[in-house]
This record gives structure tokens, C-alpha cells and sequence, in this order.
């Protein structure tokens, strides 16, 4: 379905709207939704299901509380409409409408309507779902595949982590919350390390470099790969200088030909200052996973962004060309997962 703006028809309330709470949080929406039952709270929003009285069909809505009042969460909701009406993909969440308001110049709060989802990643790789390789490959497949379109449309997500991965029942992935993504090349004043949870951040980002790239998106992925594997993180930093210390602990202490792309030499010599460490095999931290995975890892976690895989053909093509690329049918228990998640 194409993107709309869904204006009042005759409704319960003046303007067409009906309001329901929802676990203590007033949902004032279009009078063809119902409220089910909240599923998500997010950075800058709620989320909760609905199902669409005309069609029967099931939808999310995403409450932005008091967007008005603050013009970063303004921005981002902007800036998420604008670019899920470009970024129509099979791997990308379907925005279908935004709700125009009943009183239009007063209000505050701004509701999103999208393609519901049963679950994410995050809750997926915190529950007791058994998770093979097989699994773990198709998800990176299409997380991949996702970010080939996006990084094609000149776009960098930069906020990938399991909790914005969502997942429904045939396992399919959908990349959402786009509210931090930028185009490659834009405001560099933009391009800070407030961007990607800490888990998840590149070393590039870390360091405060203003001019980064798609890099970090894959950087992501490598991330997120090696926790379905290991259900937990694999760089748990307390806070940015823990994190850039763990990451060298991890990967092995860098030279400088691998330190080129850091602008200030305060940083390089603090990483040069860090203990020496040859690194930790990811064989060893991973045992029972295959070496294909193991080689794919390692070339999406590699600190020198310029020398990391990126999210071209060739690498869906080549890194599992003979694994299964149809849906896996393997959750049994999907519908116990709590999608109630705090982030």
C-alpha cells in the first residue's frame, strides 16, 4: 500500500478520532483503528497494535508524545516519514499512513501507522527460542539485503541493533526506526557519536570522526550477527572509552596503517596507550559456528572502515549462495515473546 495521510471521516469524536488508553497511555486515533494492546516502547515513541475495522487486517501505531514540543523528536519523525515513503523494500517496514490530527492547531502528538510485525530480534535472542546457524544466516541475509537498497538510495541507517530488526512468524526481517538514518554526505555537523546504541557502534563513531560512512551500518550487522550466535553482546562497553577498549581488546591492537581514517592524534595515542592484545579468535568465542560464519564476522568487524565488507551484490550473492533463501517455518512458540521492550 502506498503512503497516505488518513484525513477525519465522520467519527466517534469531532474529527473522526476515538481515544482508548492503552497500559496508562492515551491513544487519541482515527476512528477505522482499535487499540489492542501496547508492543513496544521505543526511543521517541509507543507502540501499540490496532486492527483497522474496515479491512479486519492488524496495524502498528506509533504515538510520538509531545513531538511538537521538542524539535529533535520532530526531526526524527520528519525525517523517518520522509525516508520510509522513498525506501520501499521487502526488508524495509512499510510506514502506510500518518494520522492527521483533530484539531490541528493545537496539537502535540504525532501517530504513524505501519505494517505490524510479531516480534523483534531483541526479544527473539533474549527468549528460549532455540537458534541455529541456519537461522542466524537468514537473518544477516536479510538484514544485508535490506541495507543494499538503503545504502543504494544513499541512506545510512546508523541506529542497527536486534530491537529495531522485526521478525513475524515465517521469520521474515523487516530494518526499521529510521529516525537517526542521514544521507551519506550530508550535514557533517550531523555526524556525531550520539547515534547508534553503544553496543552496536564502530570504532569510526567512537572516536568522534565527523565524516563516516555506510561503514557503520555493517559494522552493526557484524554486531548483531555475533550476538544470535552468542545470545548476548559482543561488546557490552559501560560507556564509549570501555567500549573502544573492549574492541581492541578483541580484535588486537591496531597499527597505525589501520588508524588512518582518526583525526586526531589524541585518539590514536590513547588506542596506542591501550595494553597490547593480540586479539581474540572468534573461533574460540563462537566454537560451534562454521568457518564461513567465522570469515564473515571477521571481515564485517574489522576496525579500519575502509577495509570492511560493504553492502554490495556480491555479498549476498557470494557469502551463503547455497544456504536456504526461503522462510524458515521454526517458531512454535513466537506468539509468548513480549514484544514490551525498553530501550
Amino acid at each position: 500500500m502506498a503512503f497516505g495521510v488518513i484525513g477525519p471521516p465522520a467519527g466517534i469524536r469531532p474529527g473522526g478520532q476515538k481515544q482508548k488508553s492503552v497500559l496508562q497511555t492515551l491513544f487519541d486515533v482515527d476512528s477505522k483503528y482499535t487499540p489492542i494492546k501496547m508492543i513496544r516502547r521505543g526511543s521517541y515513541g509507543l507502540v501499540c497494535s490496532a486492527t483497522d475495522i474496515a479491512t479486519g487486517g492488524k496495524v502498528a501505531i506509533k504515538k510520538i508524545h509531545a513531538a511538537l514540543g521538542n524539535r529533535i523528536e520532530v526531526l526524527m519523525a520528519l525525517r523517518e516519514m520522509y525516508l520510509l515513503r522513498i525506501l520501499k523494500h521487502k526488508n524495509v517496514i512499510d510506514l502506510k499512513h500518518m494520522m492527521m490530527p483533530a484539531e490541528k492547531l493545537t496539537f502535540q502528538d504525532v501517530y504513524l501507522v505501519y505494517e505490524l510485525m510479531e516480534t523483534d530480534l531483541k526479544q527473539v535472542i533474549q527468549s528460549s527460542q532455540p537458534l541455529s546457524e541456519d537461522h542466524c544466516r537468514y537473518f544477516v541475509y536479510q538484514i544485508v539485503r535490506g541495507l543494499q537498497h538503503i545504502h543504494a538510495c544513499n541512506v545510512i541507517h546508523r541506529d542497527l541493533k536486534p530491537g529495531n530488526l522485526f521478525i513475524n512468524l515465517d521469520s521474515e526481517l523487516k530494518i526499521g526506526d529510521f529516525g537517526l538514518a542521514r544521507t551519506a554526505g550530508g550535514d557533517s555537523e550531523s555526524m556525531t557519536e550520539y547515534v547508534t546504541t553503544r553496543f552496536y557502534r564502530a570504532p569510526e563513531v567512537l572516536v568522534s570522526n565527523k565524516n563516516y560512512g555506510a561503514a557503520v551500518d555493517i559494522w552493526s550487522v557484524g554486531c548483531i550477527m555475533a550476538e544470535i550466535l552468542g545470545r548476548k553482546p559482543l561488546f557490552p562497553g559501560k560507556d564509549s572509552l570501555d567500549q573502544l577498549e573492549l574492541i581492541v581488546r578483541t580484535l588486537g591492537s591496531q597499527v597505525q596503517s589501520e588508524m588512518g581514517f582518526i583525526s586526531s592524534p589524541l585518539v590514536r595515542r590513547y588506542i596506542e596507550s591501550l595494553p597490547y592484545s593480540d586479539g581474540v579468535r572468534f573461533s574460540d568465542l563462537y566454537p560451534e559456528a562454521s568457518p564461513m560464519a567465522i570469515d564473515l564476522m571477521e571481515r564485517m568487524l574489522v576496525f579500519d572502515p575502509s577495509r570492511r565488507l560493504t553492502a554490495r551484490k556480491h555479498f549476498i550473492t557470494r557469502t551463503w549462495q547455497d544456504s536456504m533463501i526461503l522462510p524458515l517455518m521454526w517458531w512454535p512458540n513466537l506468539q509468548n515473546l513480549s514484544r514490551h521492550s525498553t530501550e
